[in-house]
């Protein structure tokens, strides 16, 4: 695949291409404030004028605050700017569908995946948080309505807890105590890039857009496992399931 990874700073995008390069695809940096919606025209003129297509849209843009998102207290004694999830997460997914689409329906067989989370069913931390995954899924449900004519699907994608790479190297006993049992079930990031590029080449992906999915479920029904070989695990029962959204 040849891939551009987005972020307004480009230092840590540098060992990412590195990442991409190593393992057979192109990677390429590019620059862009999420926050910025020219900068994502600009970024998505940037493809079609390279190359001149666009199979795949994966959206992840977020803001957090991380310290301050997980500071006990209700929400009205946290930061406001914890309300900038709504804007980069929501919003940025919508404005970058918004110019992607018609390269992507020109290109056919296209997939726009927006990364949500069980936050959209249950509390994780802040409303904030909530608005913006739950937001994202009935956002997907309804674009999908739109481009119901085209041979262009979206979905939202529910990953597991990830074990990012930020965390990757911690030992169990690192971990918050009340953690510590479920290290062993996290998930690695490759897991949902797997996933997803199982998802682009199904042949039957069209009957999927407009839905929430699972990542692990989804793992099951490809065959595909965590790169350490485990099947993540299904956190529905922890968790909550995906709303169903009415449909006349």
């Amino acid at each position: 695949m040849t891939v551009y990874l987005t972020g307004r700073t480009v230092d840590d995008l540098e060992e990412v291409v590195r990442e991409v390069d190593a393992a057979g695809g192109r990677g390429f940096i590019a620059p862009c404030d999420h926050g910025n919606d020219g900068e994502v025209q600009t970024l998505i003129d940037r493809v079609e004028r390279e190359q001149g297509r666009l199979d795949l849209l994966v959206n992840n843009a977020a803001a957090v605050n991380v310290a301050e998102l997980t500071r006990p207290g209700p929400f009205w004694e946290k930061d406001l700017g914890l309300a900038d999830m709504i804007n980069i997460g929501l919003r940025s997914n919508y404005v970058a569908s918004y110019f992607a689409a018609p390269l992507m329906i020109r290109t056919g067989g296209s997939l726009i995946v927006n990364i949500s989370f069980y936050g959209a069913v249950s509390y994780h931390f802040s409303p904030a948080y909530g608005a913006a995954k739950a937001g994202t899924d009935k956002m997907v449900h309804d674009m999908a309505i739109d481009a119901k004519d085209t041979d262009l699907s979206i979905v939202s994608l529910w990953p597991g807890i990830i074990r990012s790479d930020n965390i990757r190297d911690l030992r169990v006993e690192d971990f918050p105590l009340e953690m510590q049992t479920i290290v062993p079930e996290m998930e690695r990031p490759e897991f949902t890039g797997l996933v997803i590029t199982e998802l682009l080449d199904d042949p039957e992906r069209k009957a999927l857009s407009g839905q929430t999915l699972i990542g692990a479920q989804l793992g099951r029904k490809y065959g595909v496992v965590d790169v350490d070989g485990k099947a993540p695990r299904d956190w529905t029962e922890t968790m909550g399931t995906p709303t169903v959204f009415f449909v006349r």
